[in-house]
C-alpha cells in the first residue's frame, strides 16, 4: 500500500509542477458552465463591438455543450436540462448572428424552453439582463428602492445588512430598475416567441403580509430621512454610482465579478456614460482578461481563482513532503505574499476593529479578502515563517484579521461579518439566503480550526475556538453531516468540520466525531469511493451521484484519516480507489465540486482533482506509515 501511496504522491507532484506560472501561481480555470459565455456574446453585440473572433469561438463553446433533446445542463445529471441555461445559450447564439431560429438545434432549445415554463421560470438575475437588454420591460415595481443605500447602519436594516456579494449585484439592478434603463440595438433577435408575459408576472415579487410590513418599514426608515424626496433621490443615485466606482480593481472589474461588472457597465450607460468611456473600456478589457482555455475553446470566467489555486497547492506539496527550499514553493509563497491585503475594504463596516492583513480569491484581487482563502494562505506560508521576518509580519497580520471575523454566533462568515440578518428572508428576492447573506458554514468554520489548532499557539480552551466547537456541534445534522455551503456538500461540510474538530482536540470518541464517521463510512460506494450530487444543495440533504469520483473520495478519506487511530477498512479501501483513479478522465473529474448558488450556479475547479487526492495521501502517508 505504501508503494502505491508514494507513486500516487509522486505522479501528483510531477503534474502540478508542471503547471505553475511563471509569477508563482497555478491559473487552472474556474469553469462555470455556459453562463458567462452567454453573457460576453449578449454584452459585446449590445454595445455593438464587433469582436467576431471572440464572439464565433464562444458561440462554438455554448453549442459543444447542448444536449440531444435541445437544452443546456449546469451538471450531468441534472435531469432533462436547465430552463435558465438554455434560454441564456439561446438569446446568445441568436444574438452571434451565427445560428438562426431555424437552425434545427434552435429550435430544440425553443422547445424545451417553452415546454418546461417560459421565461418565467428562468432565474431573476436573467430576468433582469432581458431587461435591460430590451427583451421585456421593467416591473413597475422594485422591492428596494434606491434610498435604502442612505440608511445608517444603526437601522434594523441597512445596505451593510446585504453581503458584499449581494450589494455588488444589487447596487447596478438598483439604479437600473429606477431608471427603467435597456438598450436596444437594431440586430438583437426577438424573444417574443418564448411566452413573454407581462413584467410583473415574470418577475413575481412576492405579496406576503410579512414582506408589506417589511418594506413597509424600510420605506418608513428613507422617509425619516432628512432632505426633500428629489434631493434624496439624486444622493441616493450619486452614493450608488460612487460605490461602484470606488470598488473597480486594477484589471477595470467591479470587485472582480462578471455579474457585477456586467451589471455596472449597463448602469454607468444608464447613467449618462458614454459606450468610450474609459471606465466602460477598463471593465470591458477587464472581462475580456478573465477568458481562459478549456480543451482548446475560450470560456470566460466568472473571476479567477489565482490565489485559491496556489495557496491550496502550495500547502498540499509541503504536507506531501515538498520542501520550502524547493523553486516551486519559494515562488508560489512569494506570489501569495505580495497578494496579502493592505487596504480596508467593506468588512471593516461590521470588524471596526479588523486591520487589513487578509487573502482574496482572484488574481486581482486588493479590496475583499476572505476567510478561506485567508486560512489557506497561511497554511502555504506557515513553514516560512520562523525562516524569514517578512512571512512572520504577514502571519501575523492575517491571524489578527482572521480572529476579528469570527461571527458573534461562533462560526466563521466567507466574506463579511455577522450579515445574516433574518429579516432578509422576506425580501422577495430569488435565492435571497445565497445572494444576500453570509452566514456562518460548516466548511468555513472547520477549516478555520483546522488551521487554529496546528498552526498556531492558541490554547483549546480560547474563547474563539470554545465558540467555534460549540457552533459546529450545534449546527451538525441529524445523520452525523454537516452542510457545506461552498462546495459540494455534506460531504464537503462533514470533512471540513471533522478535521477542524480534531485539530482542536476533539476526541474521536465523542458523539460529534462518531456520528460524522458512521455517517461518511455508510455512503462510501461499492468501490470504495465516494461521489455527491449536485443535487444535495437545492434538496437540503444528501443525495449520492450514484458513482465516484477522486475529489469527493479525498474530502471523505481526510476526514477519517484525521477521525481514525489505525487505517480502517473503509480507509484502506478509499486509498485503494484514489490510487487507482489519479488518472482518472471522464464526466466526474469535470463533475462541479464548488457551488456559489443553489440550483443556479455550480463550479468546477480544475485543481481540485489534484489538490485533495495529494491531501489525502499525504495525510494518510504520514499517520499510517511511521
Amino acid at each position: 500500500m505504501l508503494d502505491m501511496v508514494e507513486d500516487g504522491m509522486h505522479k501528483l507532484i510531477d503534474i502540478v509542477r508542471k503547471g505553475q506560472s511563471s509569477n508563482g501561481s497555478w491559473q487552472y480555470p474556474f469553469e462555470t458552465g455556459i453562463s458567462t459565455d452567454c453573457y460576453m456574446i449578449i454584452l459585446l453585440r449590445t454595445l455593438e463591438i464587433n469582436d467576431e473572433k471572440l464572439i464565433r469561438q464562444l458561440s462554438d463553446r455554448i453549442l459543444s455543450k447542448q444536449e440531444e433533446n435541445g437544452a443546456w445542463k449546469l451538471y450531468y445529471d441534472e435531469g432533462e436540462g436547465n430552463v435558465t441555461a438554455t434560454l441564456e445559450a439561446y438569446y446568445a447564439l441568436l444574438y452571434s448572428g451565427y445560428m438562426k431560429e431555424t437552425d434545427y438545434k434552435m429550435k430544440r432549445a425553443r422547445t424545451f424552453v417553452v415546454n418546461n415554463g417560459g421565461i418565467k421560470k428562468a432565474h431573476m438575475f436573467t430576468k433582469f439582463m432581458l431587461a435591460l437588454t430590451g427583451q421585456q420591460k421593467w416591473p413597475t415595481f422594485f422591492p428596494l428602492p434606491l434610498e435604502l443605500i442612505l440608511l445608517p447602519t444603526s437601522f434594523p436594516i441597512h445596505f451593510y445588512s446585504f453581503s458584499e456579494f449581494g450589494r455588488a449585484n444589487l447596487v447596478p439592478i438598483m439604479i437600473l430598475a429606477d431608471k427603467k434603463f435597456s438598450l436596444k440595438p437594431k440586430n438583437r433577435p426577438n424573444l417574443s416567441n418564448l411566452n413573454i408575459k407581462r413584467a410583473e408576472d415574470l418577475f413575481d415579487f412576492r405579496n406576503s403580509n410579512e414582506w408589506r410590513s417589511f418594506y413597509s418599514e424600510i420605506k418608513q426608515s428613507v422617509n425619516n430621512l432628512i432632505g426633500l424626496p428629489t434631493y434624496l433621490h439624486q444622493l441616493a443615485t450619486e452614493q450608488a454610482k460612487q460605490y461602484m466606482l470606488r470598488r473597480i480593481e486594477p484589471d477595470g472589474t467591479f470587485l472582480g465579478y462578471f455579474s457585477s461588472t456586467f451589471l455596472m457597465i449597463f448602469a454607468l450607460l444608464s447613467l449618462g456614460y458614454s459606450k468610450r468611456d474609459p471606465f466602460i473600456i477598463n471593465a470591458i478589457n477587464g472581462l475580456r482578461a478573465m477568458k481562459t482555455e478549456i480543451d482548446g475553446q475560450p470560456h470566460m470566467q466568472y473571476t479567477t481563482a489565482a490565489i485559491w489555486n496556489t495557496s491550496l497547492l502550495s500547502y498540499a506539496l509541503q504536507e506531501a513532503g515538498v520542501s520550502t527550499t524547493d523553486s516551486m514553493i519559494k515562488k508560489a509563497n512569494h506570489y501569495l505574499l505580495r497578494r496579502q491585503h493592505i487596504k480596508y475594504g467593506d468588512w471593516a463596516v461590521q470588524n471596526p476593529t479588523g486591520l487589513p492583513g487578509g487573502w482574496g480569491f482572484a488574481d486581482v484581487n486588493t479590496i475583499h479578502p476572505d476567510v478561506d482563502d485567508t486560512t489557506a494562505s497561511l497554511r502555504a506560508i506557515a513553514r516560512m515563517v520562523k525562516q524569514q521576518p517578512i512571512y512572520r509580519q504577514a502571519w501575523d497580520r492575517g491571524l489578527h484579521w482572521l480572529l476579528t471575523m469570527q461571527n458573534d454566533d461562533g462560526g466563521w462568515p466567507a466574506f463579511e461579518k455577522n450579515t445574516d440578518s433574518k429579516l432578509l428572508s422576506y425580501l422577495p428576492i430569488e435565492k435571497a439566503d445565497f445572494i444576500l447573506t453570509d452566514p456562518s458554514s460548516a466548511d468555513v468554520t472547520g477549516r478555520t480550526l483546522e488551521y487554529l489548532g496546528h498552526y498556531t499557539k492558541l490554547p483549546n480552551k480560547h474563547d474563539s475556538v470554545k465558540a467555534a466547537i460549540k457552533w459546529l456541534i450545534k449546527n451538525q445534522k441529524d445523520d452525523g453531516s454537516w452542510y457545506g455551503r461552498w462546495g459540494i456538500c455534506y460531504i464537503y461540510g462533514t470533512w471540513g468540520a471533522v478535521t477542524g474538530l480534531k485539530a482542536v482536540g476533539v476526541l474521536s470518541t465523542h458523539s460529534s466525531i462518531k456520528n460524522a464517521v458512521n455517517w461518511l463510512e455508510s455512503i462510501q460506494n461499492p468501490d470504495g469511493g465516494w461521489g455527491e450530487s449536485n443535487k444535495s444543495d437545492s434538496e437540503d440533504q444528501y443525495v449520492p451521484l450514484k458513482t465516484s469520483t477522486i475529489t469527493h473520495t479525498a474530502w471523505a478519506l481526510d476526514a477519517l484519516i484525521a477521525a481514525s487511530e489505525i487505517p480502517t477498512n473503509a480507509i484502506e479501501h478509499g486509498i485503494r480507489f484514489l490510487v487507482s483513479n489519479i488518472d482518472r478522465d471522464d464526466w466526474t473529474t469535470d463533475y462541479p465540486k464548488g457551488q456559489g448558488m443553489a440550483g443556479d450556479f455550480y463550479i468546477h475547479y480544475h485543481s481540485y482533482r489534484y489538490i485533495f487526492p495529494l491531501v489525502a495521501l499525504a495525510h494518510y502517508k504520514r499517520k499510517f506509515t511511521k
